[in-house]
């Protein structure tokens, strides 16, 4: 027998808000980590993979830890992320719905536990709302020059570094040319940063662009960065403590500071599921 189709292995493909990512279940697989950035990258290939703009692998939680499972969370390049508050939606819906973890429930990142609540019921049910780990870093009003040019930028760490500048018209900006300078400046360096470009409508909406590190590139939609456009808003006067961003996907992401905490809340939907082929894309089993 032709030996074409070779040993499978099944995957989800989850999006939120736009930002869409491949999910394998590695429980029973037991893909090693030093593996995994390698399976983001040509898994998450356009054409030769599955694309998106990032893949994380669930596994089980460390025993005593009190988390209910963890997660290996990758963007598109390989490179490994603290967090992604998109993918966190993303990630409490999907453990829900296949029997892993209760409605509401804990999981663990490389930036510390995520409390995820998964709403069944009204309006809002298929959204999730996650607790965000605690923002760090917050700066107000740096100067940056950008190639000649003064630009005013705030900063905050809702997980992973975000940059944000708030512009009259988001629409007008070249965002893969500004993000990625500002992407690459010297001032965030050797890490880098992400970069957010935000238009204030209300006290209670924004407009929001995103050029994410790793991706390098600007994507629908970024949870993280959402919640710290929102934290820096709110700390510059220009928000209420809840606001709605819409993103460049046209998704709205609800960002509520409450008590020194950020909620993230929004749709995360199941696009398809199937059965991925490692050997076609130059990967090992375990």
């Amino acid at each position: 027998m032709s030996d074409f189709f070779g040993q499978s292995v099944p995957f989800f493909k989850m999006q939120g808000c736009g930002n869409d990512f491949v999910v394998i279940d590695n429980r029973e697989l037991n893909v090693p980590e030093a593996d995994m950035a390698e399976w983001a990258e040509k898994v998450c290939a356009r054409a030769f993979g599955v694309c998106a703009d990032g893949l994380f692998f669930i596994d089980n939680a460390p025993e005593g830890s009190g988390l209910d499972y963890r997660w290996h969370f990758y963007n598109n390049d390989g490179s490994r992320a603290e967090m992604c508050g998109n993918a966190s939606r993303c990630m409490g819906r999907l453990a829900f719905e296949l029997g892993i973890a209760p409605r509401e429930h804990t999981f663990g990142t490389d930036a510390g536990p995520i409390k995820a609540e998964v709403i069944t019921e009204g309006p809002q049910a298929g959204e999730v709302k996650v607790q965000l780990t605690p923002p760090q870093g917050t700066s107000l009003n740096t100067a940056l020059d950008l190639n000649g040019e003064t630009i005013t930028v705030h900063f905050a760490d809702t997980g992973v570094p975000h940059a944000v500048v708030f512009l009259d018209d988001v629409s007008a900006v070249d965002i893969k040319k500004l993000g990625a300078a500002i992407r690459y400046h010297e001032h965030f360096a050797p890490a880098g940063t992400n970069a957010n470009f935000a238009q204030v409508i209300d006290e209670n909406t924004m407009l929001l662009r995103t050029y994410e590190r790793g991706v390098e590139d600007e994507t629908y939609a970024c949870g993280t960065g959402a919640a710290a456009t929102q934290l820096v808003a709110h700390e510059l006067g220009l928000t209420a403590p809840t606001a709605a961003l819409t993103t460049s996907g046209k998704e709205v992401l609800t960002i509520s500071l409450e008590n020194d905490n950020v909620f993230l809340q929004g749709a995360a939907t199941l696009v398809f599921k199937g059965e991925l082929y490692p050997a076609a894309m130059g990967l090992k089993l375990p």
